[in-house]
């Protein structure tokens, strides 16, 4: 078993190599207007496992655009075809070395002035979380849950799923820790998110965006590591444990 160090590490170069993907999607045009989203996302997969070798992703790979981007993670809207003036969000979890990435981003194709406004939230909104993440160390998963969803409303948008986050680790994640609330920042989880998980080890978590327009009938995606972050110096900076 990796120490817990080996473990950050671990994770915070999964998600670098998920960060190299995302530029390349955008380098190589692949999310463009009379794209459908089934065709895009097997792009995605094809260029991951082009870059990266990778061929495994422990969750469905989303790509949704208009009017999708209002479903939440679970829902399977039907394969639409991207339009000149859509907001689109790409959410993907490539396995990297058996370790787990999950990473979620939203291009604006069109000048629509609120699609654009939600899309320079989405990052916002999950900075302020995280700040809040790391000035609480005994926050909960029901806490942070409704801290989201108060910045959400102050930006003017809502939350469109029913949580907004959940544990990350070595693949599979679900069989250590993630099969109940108590592995989602949702209304439901009480347990504080700093703790170890069933098997000893130090929970990592995923914090997630899904802000949408209720009246505009659009949303957009915005997913990274929450409580692990790379430092100036490459070496991981995590948030400090509970005392």
């Amino acid at each position: 078993m990796a120490n817990e160090d080996e473990r950050a590490r671990r994770l915070l170069e999964a998600q670098a190599k998920a960060v190299a993907l995302f530029e390349e999607i955008e380098v190589r045009g692949l999310v463009a207007p009379g794209a459908g989203e089934r065709a895009v996302s097997d792009g995605v997969r094809d260029l991951a496992n082009e870059m990266f070798g990778t061929t495994r992703h422990w969750h469905k790979r989303i790509i949704r655009s208009g009017p999708n981007t209002m479903f939440p993670y679970r829902e399977n809207p039907p394969d639409r075809t991207i339009g000149a003036d859509d907001i689109v969000f790409a959410d993907f979890g490539p396995i990297f070395e058996e370790y787990e990435a999950d990473f979620g981003r939203t291009f604006v194709l069109g000048d629509d002035p609120a699609k654009h406004r939600l899309r320079d939230d989405l990052p916002r909104v999950f900075a302020a979380g995280q700040r809040y993440f790391e000035a609480h160390p005994d926050v909960t998963g029901r806490a942070l849950y409704e801290e989201v969803a108060r910045l959400a409303a102050d930006a003017g948008w809502r939350l469109g799923g029913w949580h907004a986050g959940h544990l990350v680790g070595e693949f599979p994640h679900e069989e250590i820790d993630g099969a109940d609330t108590e592995g989602y920042v949702t209304p439901a989880n009480d347990t504080p998110l700093r703790r170890t998980d069933r098997a000893g080890r130090r929970c990592h978590w995923i914090l997630e965006v899904h802000l949408v327009d209720a009246a505009g009938g659009f949303g957009g995606f915005y997913e990274q590591l929450l409580d692990l972050r790379p430092s100036a110096a490459g070496q991981h900076a995590a948030t400090p444990e509970r005392v």
